[in-house]
């Protein structure tokens, strides 16, 4: 009998430990898929509408790196039919696959806010600010 208790006993510790195991690695891949679906490099395309009243369309490239437990920084490149410009962001995730922050264009001088939505390898970008609003959809590299 003591050996069936033994053999009993150990099977839950057993079994105990595994389903431990599995959760934690399922924590861990869970995590790292969350905070890896925005970092890299993003390309792509949308529309830029000036606080004048004038629309162009852009073309994007953007990375994407991770700062902090639930906070990144983008840098930019796009280019309009008029100009190439460059800016910076700074994000937080909000939720799942939701960002949001502040942008920033040094050669304009101009800055506002940014939401991001991230769906598997496509992103949706807002941003807003006093020279108007664009809307861009990237797909990651």
């Amino acid at each position: 009998m003591s050996g069936s208790v033994y053999s009993r006993t150990s099977r839950v510790l057993v079994g105990t430990a595994f389903a431990a195991a599995l959760s934690f690695s399922a924590g861990i891949s869970g995590a790292a898929a969350e905070s890896s679906s925005l970092i890299g490099s993003w390309s792509g395309g949308g529309s830029i509408s000036f606080s004048s009243g004038s629309k162009e369309r852009a073309r994007c490239r953007a990375h994407f790196a991770k700062t902090g437990a639930t906070s990144y920084r983008m840098s930019a490149t796009c280019a309009t039919p008029s100009a190439k410009v460059d800016q910076t962001a700074e994000l937080t995730r909000t939720g799942a696959n939701r960002y949001a922050g502040s942008f920033f264009n040094q050669q304009y001088n101009t800055g506002g806010s940014i939401r991001i939505t991230v769906s598997g390898r496509s992103q949706s970008v807002r941003l807003s600010g006093e020279a108007g609003t664009a809307v861009f959809s990237l797909k990651k590299l």
